[in-house]
Formats: C-alpha cells, structure tokens, sequence
C-alpha cells in the first residue's frame, strides 16, 4: 500500500535573471528550512518555482518579507519504492480512475529505497483514495 497524503507547495513567480533563484534559496536556508523537492522552469520572461518543505509556514513568511511573489498550493505527496515502474503504475491508477494530473515532479536518490512524488491533480482528495487503496506489490 502506498503512503499518499495531502501536502503544501509553494510556488514562487519572479523574473528570470542570474543569481534570483540563489538569492532566492538563500532566503529559505537563512531560515534554517529543507527543500524536500523542487521544479523550476521560465515561462517568458519569468521563472515559476515549485518547492516542498519540511516548513511551509517558515518559508512562507521568509519569502515574503522577502517580497518574493509566493504562494501555497494543495498538493499530494506519495512515498514510493524506488524501483522501475513505479511512477508509471501512479500515472496508470490515476488515469484508470479518470483523474487529470495537473503537474508532477519526483526526487530519486540513488542511494535510498524510496523515491518521493509531488503531483495536484483534478481531484486530489479522490487520487488520495485510489493511491492509497492501491494493491502495490
């Protein structure tokens, strides 16, 4: 069985030039917060950023007396085994019970036997239910 549960994101919008995103990170590491996952990518002239923490509040709160342009987004994470196939057998339960994924993102360490998946969907309180009601050998 799958370890699926509710999560909060941040997600930050800023324009994209050198050193913002350290400038960026460094407001979250002075706060002495971890990133558990990220994704970044430009969109025009800006950068979109989508973090997971193990303090969202703390971050929130640093980012914006910051002035960073964050805000918290709903979002599930799921413990996954760290073996091939797995994020494939997510998308197939998701897609078996009729649930548009809205983004993803995942961490794979190599040196861990678990790998973390970040993802919202249409319906995340039902992808919740077929996740974690999901026979997974």
């Amino acid at each position: 069985m799958l370890n699926t549960r509710h999560a909060k994101e941040i997600v930050v919008k800023m324009p994209n030039e050198i050193g913002a995103f350290d400038r960026m990170t460094k407001t979250i590491s002075d706060k002495g917060a971890n990133l558990l996952a990220v994704s970044a990518w430009v969109e025009g002239g800006d950068a979109v950023i989508r973090l997971v923490t193990d303090d969202t509040s703390r971050v929130m709160d640093a980012l914006k007396a910051h002035n960073y342009a964050a805000r918290e987004a709903d979002v599930l994470v799921v413990d996954v085994p760290h073996k091939p196939g797995m994020l494939r057998r997510i998308t197939s339960s998701l897609a078996e019970g009729g649930i548009d994924i809205h983004h993803l993102y995942a961490t794979a360490p190599t040196a861990q036997a678990e790998s973390m998946v970040v993802f919202a969907s249409a319906n995340n309180d039902r992808a919740m239910v077929l996740l974690n009601g999901s026979r997974w050998a």
